[in-house]
């Protein structure tokens, strides 16, 4: 076909765009056939090496965890015993071979005998290590996988032997090739589908583009582009009869054109005389001036019949009004500009909401008008979540800053405004929008919010106001209004909108400081949570603790953190006494603390030793870094770190055991006021396994006190942490008749620092000692007889204690216990009585053997005995000691003597 301008073109030179749409599809459909191809391949070489690890990995676990391996293993000859299981285990699974070999790579098995006895190829350390190793090699026998897998021994874990099982990739390899026919057959017809459809559209494309080429066309859009869009200009086509052909935005806005301007004649459109005249003329013109409303416009005119083209004309239109108005507001927005940025190093430099709302109001007040007020929602200031539409017109005066503010009658800081939805600023905060009063004496209806109020604003000489809403994520928190008195010139809409964007920035900040007061509140309320509400009822010991987070802002949120102590009451009138630190601080540290302080109450009711309970604590702490470790994105994660100190006190005896796991060594007072660490065998900190812990066991005096502590107590940026522990032994020492309440206040005067980077947790006890009144034991013979005579004994001492309305309870769960302790326990058995809160029986023997509460039939003889004193005892439970256990119940009192602050005595008050 002909071209535009003679010349001829043809579609299979591929120079229109038709037949380069057609060289284009042509070629994204060979891609598609190749890119499936290549995907086939790719996928079936991957799926076989996979199938080829699965199956080795799986074929030698079998092999290994099979009966008798260990033992063949251990055997004189592990070949004779070896070697025909592990062709059949070849045989049967399909695989290459099945090698063992002992754990220096000797091989004691292989598919070739003139193999047996030389070492196998391969990298054989992880799985010494007990793990599981693959590899891909090329073998004698073409590419393989194999796996090599650990044998170890069922009582000690160790590795005694390895088992490597291996596969060709071309066992386990697909069917590729079959498809390759099938899938070039379907590329062959959608290649002849597309092409009979790419000529189709060819020649329409050639049709409506007249066999322009691609570069002709890109040229002809980038000068209609530049002509309409990129020129900051106004553009008329005006046809040679006069009629508007295309007029642009800039043209239809300078001249005040209509939207359907578009074939109306040019001297119709109702322009000045002069530019219609123009206009229409169609005479060239450069840079010729002409008003135009309130405008004055640069015009140029040029023909558009040049080079064979249609006759008409095309008209430039620029405005040079605006040349001069710009160069007096280029100031005005370089002060803008410099306001907003000073704004944001003002505004915000806090996470405290009523902070934020000051430096607000001071700002503005200083630098943009002569008064500023600011009134939050009180859902904003508790830190709570504000609705979307806010909380109404009710707001709390929460900033107030200006020159003479005091002295007007604008509302304090702290009162509650609430604004009258009749008046253009409650509608304003409803919907969200600004309000502007540029003159306030017009009463235009604000004054209906408090007239007496507003009569005397406009008595102090405030003239004019603009109210903008605070607002953030869609939400209104509050609203911020500016007040000018002292400046005569009234807001206007220029200040409206710069108010708009200084209270714009401000309500991120306040947002942001919201938020923090909403998260820190959270954090802090379950950490409170997660410690002790108050000290539990017990005699063993008279306790006082202090707990002080630290500083917001220093290594988290601030008061959140990872310390904590309890007091724990045990069975037998013990207590036992716990303070541990969780590394970091922040929501993590506190819900770890949350999960060990659980475990230790938990491991604390079975009654555990010291060192057995931070063993089992140590293991929970290895375990929650192992999961943190797998969850952690990129497959790292800090080690959870804690320490702990676990005290165990029996009043009964004195007797006061210890053991900590990395954790700060106590401090002993005893009664004569002297000071000294206990010397606690130091563990590792918790979660770093592998080492045993070890108890310290004292008889302490009465009076002693323990103080139990972390370490932001004694170390901070200025003070180690041995200097810290001196001075806490000099601040503590010499005052015996300290309280423990007053040996935590003088413990705080002298150590905590001015501001605290860590959490504090302090715990002091002054030990008691039961009356030996109130304790009585008695060794039984192992004969059944002698139940009577315990019974009789402990009645005896029930009536003395002035407890006899429990006397018939106890002799019931004695005789129970002790016949049972005869019946199926061995060696010694001993029974104590103690009054203390309640009524404890103890029965221990030398069996280690605990008795289980079980339902009892209708006809079975026996079984009842622990039903019955579960219901006669508030508790009842076992312990184990290192010679045997001890079954224990608890009954409450039936008469208490009761102390100044409600506890019961250890001991009847002297007369």
């Amino acid at each position: 076909m002909a071209g535009r301008y003679g010349r001829p073109r043809s579609v299979l030179r591929m120079r229109t765009v038709a037949g380069q749409v057609f060289l284009l599809q042509v070629a994204i459909v060979v891609l598609l056939v190749a890119a499936a191809i290549a995907a086939l391949v790719l996928q079936s070489r991957t799926d076989s090496e996979r199938e080829a690890r699965n199956r080795s990995v799986a074929v030698a676990e079998t092999f290994a965890s099979s009966p008798g391996i260990e033992q063949a293993l251990k055997s004189p000859h592990p070949t004779a015993v070896l070697q025909p299981r592990a062709e059949a285990a070849r045989i049967g699974s399909g695989v290459d071979f099945v090698v063992v070999m002992n754990t220096r790579g000797i091989r004691y098995t292989h598919p070739l005998a003139n193999r047996i006895g030389k070492k196998f190829v391969g990298n054989l350390a992880p799985a010494l290590a007990g793990g599981i190793v693959t590899e891909k090699i090329t073998g004698t026998i073409g590419p393989l996988i194999q796996a090599v897998v650990p044998v170890t021994d069922r009582h000690s874990g160790k590795v005694v032997g390895l088992v490597s099982a291996g596969i060709t990739i071309s066992k386990v390899s697909g069917v590729v090739n079959g498809q390759f026919p099938l899938l070039f057959g379907a590329a062959g017809a959608v290649l002849l589908l597309t092409t009979g459809g790419t000529a189709l559209v060819s020649r329409r494309v050639r049709r409506q583009t007249h066999g322009l080429g691609p570069a002709e066309m890109t040229r002809m859009y980038e000068h209609h582009d530049a002509v309409l869009h990129a020129v900051r200009e106004g553009v008329l086509i005006v046809s040679g009869s006069g009629r508007v052909l295309l007029a642009n935005d800039e043209a239809r806005r300078l001249l005040g054109l209509p939207a359907d301007v578009e074939g109306r004649q040019a001297a119709a459109l109702g322009l000045g005389p002069d530019i219609a005249a123009l206009l229409s003329s169609g005479r060239q013109a450069s840079d010729e001036v002409h008003p135009v409303g309130d405008r004055l416009l640069a015009v140029n005119q040029r023909s558009t019949d040049q080079a064979g083209g249609p006759p008409g004309s095309v008209i430039t239109l620029r405005d040079t009004t605006e040349l001069q108005a710009l160069i007096g507001t280029a100031d005005i927005a370089r002060g803008r500009l410099k306001l907003l940025y000073e704004a944001g190093t003002e505004i915000g430099t806090t996470l405290d909401v009523v902070r934020t709302c000051e430096e607000l109001a001071e700002f503005a007040a200083h630098r943009f008008a002569d008064i500023v007020t600011v009134d939050l929602a009180g859902a904003v200031l508790r830190g709570e979540e504000p609705t979307p539409s806010g909380t109404g017109p009710e707001m709390r005066r929460t900033a107030v800053s200006g020159r003479d503010a005091e002295n007007t009658a604008l509302y304090p800081v702290g009162k509650v405004v609430r604004f009258h939805p009749g008046t253009s600023l409650g509608e304003g905060l409803v919907n969200g929008e600004p309000v502007l009063e540029p003159e306030l004496a017009a009463l235009s209806g604000w004054q209906r919010q408090d007239p007496e109020r507003a009569q005397r604003l406009l008595d102090h000489g405030i003239h004019s106001m603009i109210a903008v809403p605070l607002r953030a994520r869609g939400v209104i928190l509050g609203v911020a209004m500016f007040w000018r008195a002292q400046e005569p010139e009234s807001f206007d809409e220029e200040d409206l909108s710069l108010a708009e964007e200084l209270v714009a920035r401000a309500a991120v900040s306040v947002d942001n400081a919201r938020r923090y007061t909403r998260e820190h509140a959270m954090a802090v309320t379950l950490q409170r949570s997660l410690l002790p509400r108050g000290l539990p009822e017990q005699n063993a010991v008279e306790a006082a603790y202090r707990y002080l987070p630290a500083q917001a802002g220093l290594g988290g949120v601030g008061g959140v953190g990872g310390d904590w102590f309890d007091i724990i009451p045990l069975p037998g009138a013990r207590v036992a006494l716990v303070v541990g630190d969780v590394v970091g601080h922040g929501l993590h540290a506190a819900a770890t603390m949350g999960r060990l302080r659980t475990a230790v109450h938990n491991f604390a009711n079975l009654d555990l030793p010291p060192d057995e309970l931070l063993w089992h604590l140590d293991e929970l702490v290895t375990r929650i870094d192992q999961d943190e470790a797998a969850d952690a994105a990129d497959g790292t994660a800090a080690i959870t770190g804690a320490t702990c100190l676990y005290a165990l006190y029996d009043p009964a005896s004195g007797r006061c055991t210890i053991a900590r796991a990395g954790h700060c060594q106590p401090l002993l007072l005893r009664p004569d006021g002297t000071a000294e660490f206990a010397e606690v065998p130091g563990g590792p900190p918790l979660g770093l396994g592998g080492m045993p812990f070890e108890t310290w066991e004292l008889t302490l005096p009465e009076d002693s006190r323990l103080v139990l502590y972390t370490d932001g107590l004694v170390e901070d940026r200025d003070r180690d942490i041995d200097a810290g522990m001196a001075e806490l032994a000099r601040t503590l020492a010499g005052n015996p008749g300290r309280t423990p309440e007053e040996t935590c206040e003088a413990a705080l005067r002298t150590l905590l620092p001015e501001r605290p980077t860590d959490d504090i947790a302090l715990l002091v006890a002054r030990t008691r000692v039961l009356d030996a009144a109130h304790v009585a034991d008695w060794d039984v013979p192992a004969d059944p007889s002698a139940v009577a005579e315990v019974r009789a004994a402990a009645v005896r001492t029930l009536v003395e204690w002035d407890l006899a309305d429990a006397a018939f309870t106890a002799e019931l769960i004695l005789s129970e216990l002790v016949t049972n302790a005869i019946r199926y326990a061995s060696g010694p058995i001993h029974v104590r009585l103690i009054r203390d809160r309640s009524l404890i029986c103890e029965v221990s023997d030398h069996s280690s053997t605990s008795p289980h509460l079980r339902q009892a039939a209708t006809t079975d003889e026996g079984g009842r005995g622990l039903f019955l004193i579960a219901q006669l005892a508030e508790r009842w439970g076992t312990r184990y000691t290192g010679d045997g256990k001890v079954i224990w119940t608890e009954q409450p009192l039936v008469e208490e003597v009761v102390g100044e602050q409600g506890a019961p005595l250890l001991s009847p008050p002297v007369a």
